[in-house]
């Protein structure tokens, strides 16, 4: 019987690094490209066109970024990227938070017609809205303007963070608000002083994911924008890459000063995720208040 219970735990033990190996090869093949855009930004042009490719920079050098803030007006667009992304995210947290406590904590007689309405919208691919978004911003004037690409967030237009706020906030006890309204504490007190110090966790989660969205976002500012000194980072890194003034073989042969951009883009990301990771996993794992 020690002898079968010991064959089972090795056999669990041998699943187990069969099964962790697994995840460090996929883990390799899905940073592939992150790590040859790493690699490539502090290579010579020399290097990039060795064949075969060799992985560490030697000699390790800076010149792609120095060609590449050169060629590429990176300082304006990270502060159109900034700014659009700081807004986002404030104007979602006010809007979202505002709704999701209403649908929550709030009863009234079609609360949950309306709650069900505006869940709904979320099956609703958002191309098929783009056009008459378009065209409501062309007629009053918002184009070229970093409007449209802010007041949905002022407007509660992110339906999956109502969706999650709301659902962090039924798992708060209502107790707490009647002990609270008995203590004097109006409606928005309660959520200023009860729920939202009990859910930090989802407010930061809805800051990473609107973060991410809006930094990463390419199409709605390609669209709206069209002053080259509006365009954020996504959009004036492809329109760089793609314009007439760069030289195709060359940015084939040596793509380091792209790859250079494209890492001091992407870092603002890491250090956000590598911040807010243990409040991700705990808002992922937990709901509402700790035991």
């Amino acid at each position: 019987m020690w002898n079968g219970s010991m064959g089972v735990k090795r056999r669990k033990q041998i699943r187990n690094i069969l099964f962790l190996i697994i995840l460090i090869l996929l883990s390799l093949i899905f940073a592939m490209p992150f790590l040859f855009m790493l690699s490539s930004a502090f290579k010579t042009p020399q290097q990039n066109a060795a064949y075969p490719p060799t992985w560490i920079p030697d000699p390790f050098t800076l010149r792609a970024f120095r060609e590449g803030f050169e060629a590429f007006n990176f300082s304006r667009s990270f502060f159109n990227s900034a700014v659009i992304t700081t807004l986002s995210i404030a104007g979602n947290l006010l809007s979202t938070t505002l709704v999701a406590y209403g649908f929550s904590r709030l009863r009234a007689r079609l609360s949950s017609f309306f709650s069900m309405v505006m869940f709904s919208t979320m099956l609703v691919p958002w191309i098929v809205t783009f056009i008459p978004l378009y065209i409501m911003y062309a007629r009053i004037d918002f184009l070229d303007t970093y409007i449209p690409l802010i007041l949905p967030y002022f407007l509660s237009c992110n339906v999956f963070s109502v969706f999650l706020m709301r659902s962090f906030f039924n798992g708060i006890p209502k107790d707490l608000d009647e002990a609270a309204k008995i203590d004097g504490c109006s409606t928005f007190a309660i959520l200023y002083r009860i729920i939202l110090p009990n859910t930090k966790a989802v407010l930061l989660i809805v800051s990473l994911f609107v973060f991410i969205n809006t930094w990463n976002d390419f199409f709605a500012p390609l669209i709206y924008l069209s002053d080259p000194d509006s365009y954020t980072l996504a959009v004036g890194l492809a329109i760089w890459n793609n314009s007439v003034s760069t030289n195709f073989v060359s940015r084939v042969g040596d793509p380091s000063p792209l790859m250079a951009m494209s890492l001091l883009t992407v870092i603002p990301i890491m250090i956000l995720y590598a911040v807010a990771q243990k409040y991700f996993i705990e808002g992922v794992v937990t709901s509402g208040l700790k035991g």
